[in-house]
């Protein structure tokens, strides 16, 4: 991997990354901010359901999909 590879951002993961995980705070962000976490495969359910519970977790996309539509 080179420092420009992708890092997923599981707590302790240093693998890389497949997926992006959009979401916003609706407390603290405007509808239309969208932060974003980088999972690898291992870590997108988790991430993902850490962010669901919340109501902060928006879309789920492939990360050269959202490459790709930037």
């Amino acid at each position: 991997m080179s420092d420009e590879t992708p890092i997923c951002s599981a707590k302790g993961c240093r693998a890389e990354a497949v997926w992006v995980l959009a979401w916003n705070n609706p407390k603290i962000h405007t509808p239309e901010r969208r932060k974003t976490w980088l999972a690898c495969e291992e870590h997108r359910e988790h991430l993902s359901q850490f962010l669901g519970v919340r109501g902060f977790l928006k879309d789920v996309v492939l990360l050269k999909e959202w490459e790709e539509s930037r």
